[in-house]
């Protein structure tokens, strides 16, 4: 993750994102920098508009919550049927004790 970081400090300072220049954040940050590592990132980078990706990612994060609440009221809602359903069988297991 610290890989990426440096890159995405070096893109926000408007410099060029190259092997030694994420290497040098990594050593001014105390990291041990990993070339094999570096040398992927900068490969995988150089093919990607990084403005883009950022737009893309925040269009996601701001979908996200929805995602999660709808999930949990999905949850919540399942465990009202489930508590009802508990409920129900009650009823019926004591109605059927006293006729």
């Amino acid at each position: 993750m610290e890989y990426l970081h440096a890159a995405l400090v070096l893109h926000s300072s408007g410099k060029e994102i190259t092997e030694k220049g994420i290497e040098a954040i990594l050593k001014a940050a105390g990291a041990k920098p990993d070339d094999s590592k570096i040398k992927a990132l900068v490969a995988t980078l150089s093919g990607i508009n990084i403005e883009e990706a950022i737009k893309g990612a925040s269009l996601m994060s701001a979908a996200a919550p929805t995602v999660s609440s709808t999930t949990e009221t999905k949850k919540e809602d399942k465990g009202a049927v489930e508590e009802e359903k508990e409920e129900e069988g009650d009823d019926l297991g004591l109605s059927s004790l006293f006729g």
